[in-house]
């Protein structure tokens, strides 16, 4: 009995750990969506820090899967338009759930920023004067936040002087012509650009094994560009305030290229272009997205809250929320199954590479108009925006610590 009992207490154990080693490895929807809530609830830093989050929890802790596929999971996510870690998560999500995981992850990583942003959005309807010295102080933010930006995607995405030029032309062009067709033909410039002069010369093993069939990827494939053909279809004939306003955030969400920031100079064009938001208000929410945990993209929430068409409120946040990350699900779930042929043509790669370096250019566009010009307004905003961006960019200060003293700095100044 002396003997039996260790063994048996012993074998327990090990069906419990087996059985926990089974929960990790094939998670259910409701696990993965408590996890990435969490996550979405912590996760400040923006989406080099979200995957960063994502690693440690899901590859290292949980074991939901290898360091390789979770590398991999990043390359396509970078390949892909839309915010990177929302479609990393996403696709995790995916690859351990099916369809339902995917939304699950997306669900649990967005709703705690969705919802902060809903209620900003709330309380700049009842006490937001643009020209309240707060909201001016928001705005302030943005300039150090979108500046920091700029200089970290030029280092990565413009590392020679072919790149650097095409983003630097890119700008000039914007800065003069904002208007988002003349963005469109500038980004699809720069795919031509860089599938003629840019060579690939990146890893092309691929370790994914896709949940999605072929079959179903070509579907999602043919759904994401009816959405995409729809969105300008809509925005050309202007059929309702409201399919517009959804239709330009399908659009971006779209077309966000190298980094979610870029959404600013794709959305202003959309919301502000077409009086729905004015720019104070407009910049204002960006610079409080700067504060809030999860995806950058949540700013749509707010945008869809304080518009000035219908529905507004809360449901019109969540319609401006799922409009904008719509496209990235299908992304990513037409992509997975033909991931591994698509990384091993150079000439996709290349093409990619030259898209992102004009949208450093689009970026900095953006950082001159609308950004510096609604938020500049005397040499003290000139002296607080360096400030920030000493804080974010040498000191590593939390961005939601920078936007908390800049609004009340803001509120003091007047």
């Amino acid at each position: 009995m002396k003997d039996r009992t260790p063994s048996s207490a012993t074998g327990i154990l090990s069906c419990f750990v087996l059985h926990l080693d089974i929960m990790v490895s094939s998670p259910s929807p409701l696990h993965i969506f408590l996890v990435f809530l969490r996550l979405g609830l912590t996760s400040f830093g923006g989406p080099v820090a979200h995957l960063g989050y994502f690693r440690a929890e899901l590859v290292e802790r949980r074991r939901w899967i290898d360091e390789a596929t979770y590398a991999d999971l990043i390359a396509l996510c970078q390949f892909l338009p839309g915010p990177a870690s929302s479609q990393v998560g996403i696709a995790i999500g995916t690859m351990c759930a099916g369809v339902i995981g995917g939304l699950a992850a997306w669900l649990g990583f967005t709703l705690p920023s969705a919802l902060l942003m809903i209620g900003f959005g709330y309380g700049v309807s009842v006490f937001g004067d643009p020209a309240s010295g707060w909201l001016h102080g928001l705005k302030v933010v943005v300039v150090a936040v979108v500046a920091q930006a700029v200089w970290q995607m030029a280092q990565r995405l413009t590392p020679d002087r072919l790149r650097a030029t095409m983003a630097i032309i890119s700008a000039m062009i914007l800065v003069i012509w904002s208007d988002a067709l003349v963005q469109l033909i500038v980004i699809g410039c720069g795919g031509l650009l860089g599938w003629r002069f840019l060579a690939d010369n990146g890893n092309k093993n691929a370790h994914i094994t896709s949940p999605i069939t072929p079959r179903a990827g070509l579907f999602f494939s043919i759904l994401f560009a009816c959405l995409l053909i729809g969105s300008f279809l809509m925005t050309i004939f202007a059929v309702h305030p409201t399919l517009t306003l959804l239709a330009g955030m399908v659009r971006t969400g779209s077309l966000v290229f190298g980094g979610g920031h870029v959404v600013l100079p794709l959305l202003e064009p959309v919301v502000v272009g077409s009086g729905v938001l004015s720019g104070e208000t407009f910049i204002a929410g960006y610079g409080a997205a700067q504060a809030v945990p999860g995806p950058l993209l949540s700013f749509s929430a707010y945008i869809g809250t304080v518009a000035a068409v219908p529905p507004g409120g809360w449901i019109g946040g969540m319609l401006a929320l799922v409009a904008i990350f719509l496209p990235s699900f299908l992304l990513v779930w037409a992509v997975l199954p033909f991931w591994a042929a698509l990384r091993a043509r150079p000439e996709v790669q290349a093409a990619l590479a030259g898209v992102n370096a004009v949208v450093v250019g689009i970026l900095l566009a953006a950082l001159y108009q609308p950004v510096i010009t609604s938020a500049i307004r005397d040499p003290a905003d000139v002296a607080i925006a360096l400030a920030a961006f000493a804080a974010l960019h040498l000191w590593h200060v939390p961005p939601w610590l920078i936007v908390f003293v800049c609004a009340l700095v803001g509120a003091i100044r007047g």
